[in-house]
């Protein structure tokens, strides 16, 4: 119970991850008017947790089975990379993973999480934000399954609280929304929690449009 409260708190969203500096295409999606209605909204959430779900859960779950710094994670981290095809996306996913792994290595300075970014430098290979969540978490000794839903957790909060912040939810209105989009992390899970990396998927490249025009928004209240 004590290991299962210490994760709530380190995906706490008052942590400096930088989680809530990124919209992930929300912002432009409202500018443009590409969601306009809270079904459109919906309709979005639903998209965007399962691409969430098909693309990070098989990685998170193939960092775990995967032997230690060896080869087969250095093939799976080029995967990885080459998934990200969206600069701002794939330059937020790095800034957000070396900031995780520096925030983990203060609370957990025994867990050996110097050498894993030492590991990933000496072979140039950008350290995104899924597998430094993953792996750092997993050498602090946390089980996977709790790791894959409270990752979830975090995707979902991070959008309802950007939604809030544009001022297309009210907080109320946000957080009921939450509750209920946490009756789709079952079958999620249950669908992609324990896939590999190779069967990992992109499956909603209108979100991917959508974080390119991100770009093109005149005043931005957050990066991406």
């Amino acid at each position: 119970m004590s290991q299962f409260v210490r994760l709530l708190h380190l995906v706490d969203s008052a942590l400096p991850t930088g989680s809530f500096a990124y919209s992930y295409g929300l912002e432009s999606s409202f500018t443009f008017g590409l969601i306009k209605t809270p079904t459109d909204f919906r309709q979005h959430l639903y998209a965007y947790l399962q691409q969430v779900a098909s693309l990070e859960l098989p990685f998170m779950y193939s960092c775990f089975t995967v032997p230690a710094l060896g080869e087969e994670l250095h093939q799976l981290a080029e995967e990885y990379d080459a998934q990200l095809l969206v600069l701002t996306l794939h330059r937020a996913s790095v800034t957000q993973g070396k900031t995780w792994l520096k925030l983990l290595t203060t609370f957990y300075p025994d867990a050996g999480l110097p050498e894993l970014r030492a590991w990933f430098v000496a072979r140039q290979l950008p350290l995104h934000f899924t597998l430094s969540f993953t792996l750092a978490l997993k050498q602090a000794d946390f089980p996977l399954p709790d790791l894959q839903a409270v990752y979830l957790h975090m995707a979902l909060r991070d959008q309802l609280s950007a939604a809030i912040r544009l001022g297309f939810l009210g907080p109320l209105e946000g957080h009921r929304l939450q509750h209920d989009f946490y009756t789709v992390f079952e079958h999620l899970l249950a669908r992609f929690a324990r896939q590999s990396y190779q069967e990992a998927t992109r499956s909603a490249f209108l979100l991917d449009t959508t974080q390119t025009l991100h770009e093109d928004i005149y005043s931005k209240l957050f990066q991406n």
